[in-house]
C-alpha cells in the first residue's frame, strides 16, 4: 500500500499518465468525428495498428519520424476510406464492416512487415521522437516536468482538443457533420451531400487514429511489434462513448485510461504478488466498467444507420 501510495504521489505517474494518453486522445477525437457523422468507430483499432506500421516503415526507411507520421497518416486516411466505401457506398453492416477491418489490418500489417524483414527475432529500430522541454515552463516545479517536457506528437494531440471543439460547434462544415449524424434525410433536403460528409468523417477519424498508432511505434517504443496497439483502438472507442460523444468527454476518458494504462505499468515495476495478466487487463477492464456505468447516454440519432436517398444518393 506504501508502494502504491508512493507511485499515486509521484511526477511520473502524472508524466506517464500524460504520455499514455495521447495515442488515446488522437484516436478518441478521430472517432468523435466518425461517430458525429453517423458511422461506427469500431475499426479505429486496425486504424491504429496500421498507422502503427506505416509510421514506423516510413521513419526507418527516410531517417525521419515526421515523414513516418506523414506515412501514418496517409495510409490511416486510405484504411479509413475502404471502411467508409464499404458502410457508406455499398452499405455494409458497419459492425461486420469494423471487425472485417480489424481483422484485415492485423493481417496485413503482419505481412508487409515480414515481407520487409523476414521472421526474425530482432527489434528493428526507426529513428523516433525526441522530447521536446518548452523552455521556461519545463523547469516550473512539479507541473513543469508533467506537462512540458514531452514529444511534439503529445503536445499536438493536447492541443489537437480546443481545435476539435472549435471545427465541430463553430464552422458550418462541423454542422453540417453533425446534422448527417443526427437527420440524414434533413439534412439532404437542406443540401447537404450526407455521403460526402460521411466520406469526410470517417477518413479525418482514419488519420488521427493511426498518428495515434504511430506515437506508439515512433514516439514510445521505437520499433514495431506485430498487434502492438494491443485493444487501444477499442479503448478509444470506449472512451468516445464514455465522453458521450463530446470532443472534451473523450478528451477526459482518454486521460482517464491512459492514467490508468500508466498506473498498472507502475504497479508491476513495484513487485507486488500480483499476476501481470490482472494488472494488463486493468485499463481495459476499467474501459468495461466504465461502458457499463456510464449512464444513459444520447449518441447521434442515425449512428450506424446507412443513409439511402430516395432516387438514389
Amino acid at each position: 500500500m506504501e508502494g502504491l501510495l508512493r507511485v499515486l504521489l509521484s511526477t511520473d505517474f502524472y508524466y506517464g499518465s500524460i504520455r499514455m494518453s495521447a495515442p488515446l486522445i488522437l484516436a478518441a477525437l478521430g472517432g468523435i468525428f466518425s461517430e458525429r457523422a453517423g458511422v461506427l468507430s469500431l475499426g479505429l483499432e486496425g486504424m491504429m495498428l496500421t498507422g502503427a506500421l506505416a509510421g514506423f516503415l516510413g521513419s526507418f526507411y527516410t531517417g525521419s519520424p515526421w515523414i513516418g507520421l506523414l506515412y501514418a497518416a496517409v495510409a490511416g486516411g486510405l484504411f479509413a476510406l475502404v471502411y467508409a466505401a464499404a458502410c457508406i457506398t455499398f452499405k455494409a453492416n458497419q459492425v461486420v464492416a469494423a471487425v472485417g477491418l480489424n481483422i484485415l489490418a492485423n493481417g496485413i500489417t503482419g505481412l508487409i512487415f515480414r515481407g520487409a524483414f523476414g521472421i526474425t527475432q530482432d527489434l528493428k529500430q526507426a529513428t523516433a521522437f525526441q522530447a521536446v522541454p518548452i523552455p521556461g515552463l519545463s523547469q516550473i516545479p512539479v507541473i513543469g516536468p508533467i506537462l512540458f517536457n514531452h514529444l511534439v506528437p503529445v503536445y499536438l494531440a493536447f492541443l489537437l482538443v480546443p481545435a476539435v471543439i472549435f471545427v465541430l460547434y463553430r464552422t458550418s462544415w462541423g454542422l453540417k457533420l453533425r446534422s448527417v449524424g443526427e437527420n440524414p434525410l434533413a439534412a439532404d433536403t437542406l443540401g447537404v451531400k450526407v455521403s460526402v460528409m460521411r466520406y469526410q468523417g470517417v477518413v479525418i477519424s482514419g488519420v488521427l487514429a493511426a498518428l495515434g498508432g504511430a506515437l506508439l511505434s515512433i514516439g514510445f517504443i521505437n520499433t514495431f511489434i506485430e498487434g502492438m496497439t494491443a485493444g487501444r483502438g477499442f479503448v478509444a472507442f470506449a472512451a468516445v462513448i464514455f465522453g458521450k460523444w463530446t470532443p472534451i468527454g473523450a478528451f477526459l476518458s482518454a486521460l482517464l485510461f491512459g492514467a490508468a494504462d500508466a498506473l498498472q505499468l507502475r504497479i508491476q515495476a513495484l513487485g507486488l504478488p500480483i499476476p501481470y495478466q490482472i494488472m494488463i487487463l486493468f485499463p481495459y477492464l476499467l474501459a468495461l466498467v466504465a461502458l457499463v456505468f456510464s449512464g444513459r447516454s444520447q449518441s447521434p440519432a442515425a449512428l450506424g444507420s446507412p443513409y439511402e436517398k430516395s432516387g438514389g444518393s
